[in-house]
C-alpha cells in the first residue's frame, strides 16, 4: 500500500477517561438473533487504503444478508487520527467499530474506551499468528482483533548484483554481507542505501535477538537501552550501515530511501512494498530491475525478525451495537473476506495458513516470512511518547555509528527516555 502505517502515538491527552461512556453492552445484546438487527447500521471507521472497494462490497453483502442490518464504512485519513480516535471514543455516540494502528492499541485500551473482544477471539481467533495478535491484547484482556499487517523486505537492484556476478540471493545475513562486499568491489555502486536512523529496521533487530526496549522498574517502565541484546543488535545495525554512504544522523525519509534507490546507483534497501511504487514512480524505467527478498537471519532456516506495522480492528465501548459490532467482525475476520483482503492489498493476514492468497504478489511473498518472527514496539500506553520527535533512540544510533560504545550512547539518552515513559513535561 502506497501509505505509511502511523507508528507513533501522542499519548498526551490520550488518558483521558471514557469510562463514562458505559459499560453497557449494548441495546442489542439481549437477543443477538438476526431479526433483531433489521433496521439498524453499524458505522465502520477504516483508514484510507486500508479497505479495497471489491472488498467493501463483498464483506457489506454478507454482513446484510446475515444481519439484515446495513453497514456504513466511513474512510479516515492516518493525519490526526489519534487526537479524532481519542475524542470520538469519548463522545456518546463513537463509531462502532474502528481501525486502530497495532502500536497504537495500548494506548486505547487503557482508557476504557474499547470493548472486550474474547467471544470474538473464540469465535475465528483460535489459530491467529502469535506475534501479529499480541498488539491486539492489554493487560491480559482482548481489547480489539488482528486484522492485517506489513513489514520491510530487502528491496534490490537485479541489474547491479548480476553485474557483481551473484547468482542467487544470500540465505543468512552473513551471505548478504559477503554479497555487500561483492557489489563494492567489482560495480560503481553504492551497496546498500541505509540511513543511520531507520529506527523500525532497527526495532526489527533488537527483536531478533530477544531484547527488549523497555524493562519494569517497580511499578513503572523504564529504558533498557543498555541491555547488552539491544547493544548487539545495534553492532548488527553498524555493520549493515557501513555498506552504505547515507547519512548517519538522517532517516529513511530525509531523503525519501525508495527515490535514492531509483537513480538506479544503489544495490539494495531495506524498504516496505509501497516504496517500490515510489521508486517506480521516480524512475519508470527501474521496474524491470526490481526483485524482493526477506531480510536474512543469522541461520538460512529463519529470516531475519521484523517490526510488524499494520492494523486491528476494534469496538468502541460507548457503542450501542456491540453485539452487531462483533457479528460484522466474526464476518470480516473470517477466512474467506481476511485472506480476500490479502490477496487485493498484498498485506499479511492474520493467520499463517492464508498466507497462500499472497502468491504471485512478489513483495508479499517476500514479506510473510517475516511474520510469525516478527514484533512490535513495546506494547504499553506509555511508549508512543519515547517515538515524539525528536526521538532519542534516533539519537543513540547516530552516536553509535559516529563511534560511540552501545553503552555509552545509551547512557546519554536514557534519562530522556525515562522522563517520557513517565509522562513528565
Amino acid at each position: 500500500m502506497k501509505r505509511k502505517l502511523a507508528a507513533a502515538i501522542v499519548i498526551a491527552g490520550m488518558m483521558v477517561s471514557v469510562s463514562a461512556c458505559g459499560g453497557d453492552d449494548g441495546d442489542d445484546s439481549k437477543n443477538a438473533g438476526p431479526d433483531s438487527f433489521k433496521g439498524q447500521t453499524l458505522t465502520v471507521w477504516t483508514m484510507d487504503g486500508s479497505a479495497p472497494d471489491q472488498w467493501v462490497k463483498d464483506v457489506t453483502a454478507a454482513f446484510e444478508k446475515k444481519t439484515g442490518a446495513k453497514l456504513k464504512f466511513e474512510t479516515q485519513k492516518w493525519d490526526g487520527i489519534q487526537q479524532k480516535i481519542t475524542t470520538a471514543l469519548s463522545e456518546s455516540n463513537p463509531p462502532d467499530v474502528l481501525e486502530v494502528g497495532n502500536t497504537q492499541t495500548p494506548a486505547y485500551a487503557v482508557t476504557g474506551g474499547l470493548a472486550d473482544l474474547a467471544d470474538v477471539k473464540s469465535a475465528v481467533g483460535a489459530d491467529w499468528t502469535p506475534s501479529v495478535s499480541q498488539s491486539s491484547v492489554y493487560d491480559g484482556k482482548q481489547y480489539a482483533a488482528p486484522w492485517y499487517f506489513t513489514s520491510r523486505v530487502v528491496i534490490y537492484n537485479k541489474k547491479i548484483w548480476a553485474k557483481a556476478g551473484i547468482k542467487d540471493i544470500p540465505k543468512t545475513r552473513d551471505e548478504f554481507f559477503k554479497d555487500m562486499e561483492t557489489i563494492g568491489k567489482k560495480t560503481d555502486a553504492e551497496p546498500l542505501y541505509l540511513p543511520g536512523q531507520n529506527w523500525y529496521f532497527f526495532d526489527g533487530l533488537t527483536i531478533g535477538q530477544g531484547a527488549d526496549l523497555v524493562k519494569k522498574d517497580g511499578d513503572k517502565y523504564v529504558s533498557n537501552l543498555g541491555d547488552a541484546k539491544v547493544a548487539k543488535a545495534m553492532e548488527i545495525y553498524k555493520k549493515y550501515q557501513s555498506f552504505s554512504k547515507a547519512p548517519k544522523d538522517k532517516d529513511e525519509a530525509t531523503p525519501q530511501q525508495a527515490e535514492v534507490f531509483a537513480k538506479g546507483k544503489t544495490g539494495a534497501f531495506f524498504g516496505m512494498g509501497w516504496e517500490a511504487g515510489t521508486a517506480i514512480a521516480a524512475n519508470k524505467a527501474i521496474e524491470k530491475d526490481l526483485g524482493y527478498f526477506p531480510i536474512p537471519g543469522e541461520t538460512a532456516d529463519k529470516a531475519e525478525s521484523v517490526f510488524l506495522g499494520g492494523s486491528n480492528l476494534a469496538v468502541a465501548q460507548g457503542s450501542k451495537k456491540q453485539e452487531l459490532a462483533k457479528e460484522f467482525l466474526k464476518i470480516a475476520l473470517s477466512d474467506q473476506y481476511e485472506g480476500e483482503l490479502a490477496k487485493l492489498n498484498g498485506v499479511i493476514p492474520n493467520k499463517k495458513s492464508l498466507e497462500t492468497n499472497l502468491k504471485g504478489n512478489a513483495v508479499a511473498e517476500a514479506i510473510a516470512p517475516g511474520a510469525a518472527v516478527g514484533g512490535t514496539t513495546p506494547l504499553i500506553p506509555e511508549w508512543g511518547a519515547v517515538e515524539n520527535t525528536p526521538n532519542p533512540i534516533k539519537a543513540y544510533m547516530t552516536a553509535v555509528l559516529n563511534g560511540k560504545s552501545p553503552a555509552d550512547a545509551a547512557k546519554q539518552v536514557e534519562a530522556e527516555i525515562n522522563k517520557r515513559l513517565a509522562q513528565e513535561n
